[in-house]
């Protein structure tokens, strides 16, 4: 099998923890210059394309600034920083629990994105970690949804990431989250969660739908008291919004949930009330690389638990 070419290394630095983005140029493309091709591939205007080629702010592989006249060439890459919109910094600490020369171990707050997306970019775990540790190489091996909080693994090398990442893809990473949500004395645990969960393109929401399961979660019972409940919930596959979903089809939703059992309208990006009852509790595994055996816990409360009175209002 032919390997695939990596591409050269960037010729612009990291800003803020955040990498510039690169653009291949496809071959088949009949556009005559680099810009032509950007202002028809970048739904950011044609005035905001010769601003940045004006001032000399998109670069080819070799450093050089791209101008409005340079040819088109399938195959050539270009790099440039995007223009960032303002985003709500995001009031909790990004805690490292642990780090060597291969991996770093995060317990990332409720509210900050694993890795920039969308509206999310330097507000993220990853890009606060290159800035906080100096290491613009870290990457995630894993993500967590941005209403979760707990443990996140990231590695120091890219070249090493990939074994990381496998061990996610390969289940050799044990997980258990911990949530709180209302108690149901009907409510026969521990069981096992088997469903078939889909997660459409643009669609908030996931849903259970008919057919072979592709999400299992063990569901058990911590304790409970005042009509709330802890559970610790053990996934043994990796669905989008999984743990949501089956808390939820069993008629305990977890409690902060903004999408499950139904889609509340959105709250303002400065709120922080309230945050969703879910957190990635413990993470073990065996490094792929030193053969050491991990296993790390999140020192974090939910808070719905420990002070609900403080969590609710």
């Amino acid at each position: 099998m032919r390997r695939r070419t990596p591409p050269p290394p960037s010729p612009l630095p990291q800003r803020d923890g955040v990498d510039p983005v690169r653009v291949r140029l496809p071959v088949g493309d009949t556009s005559p210059t680099v810009r032509d091709h950007l202002v028809a591939r970048l739904a950011v205007g044609a005035e905001v394309i010769d601003g940045m080629l004006d001032e000399g702010r998109i670069l080819d592989a070799e450093g050089r600034p791209v101008s409005r006249d340079t040819a088109y060439v399938p195959g050539m890459f270009v790099w440039f920083h995007r223009e960032l919109p303002h985003e709500e910094h995001v009031p909790f600490p990004v805690d490292v629990v642990y780090r060597d020369e291969h991996l770093v171990v995060a317990d990332k707050p409720h509210f900050l994105a694993t890795t920039p997306r969308g509206s999310h970019v330097t507000e993220t775990a990853l890009a606060r970690l290159r800035r906080q540790l100096e290491i613009p190489t870290l990457g995630a091996a894993h993500r967590l949804d941005r209403m979760t909080a707990g443990l996140v693994m990231f590695t120091v090398r890219p070249e090493e990431r990939g074994a990381y990442q496998t061990l996610f893809s390969d289940r050799k990473v044990a997980k258990e989250y911990e949530a709180v949500a209302p108690y149901d004395p009907a409510l026969d645990l521990p069981r096992t969660v088997r469903s078939r969960i889909l997660k459409e393109r643009g669609i908030l929401a996931a849903r259970e739908i008919e057919g072979e399961p592709n999400a299992v979660t063990r569901v058990d019972l911590l304790e409970h008291r005042d009509g709330r409940a802890r559970y610790r919930l053990t996934p043994h596959t990796g669905q989008t919004h999984q743990l949501r979903v089956h808390m939820s089809a069993l008629g305990v939703p977890i409690l902060g949930d903004p999408l499950y059992p139904v889609v509340r309208d959105p709250v303002a990006a400065d709120d922080f009330r309230r945050p969703l009852q879910l957190l990635a509790r413990v993470l073990e595994f065996t490094d792929p690389l030193t053969g050491r055996e991990h296993r790390f816990v999140s020192r974090r409360v939910l808070r719905a638990w420990s002070s609900y009175d403080e969590w609710a209002e």
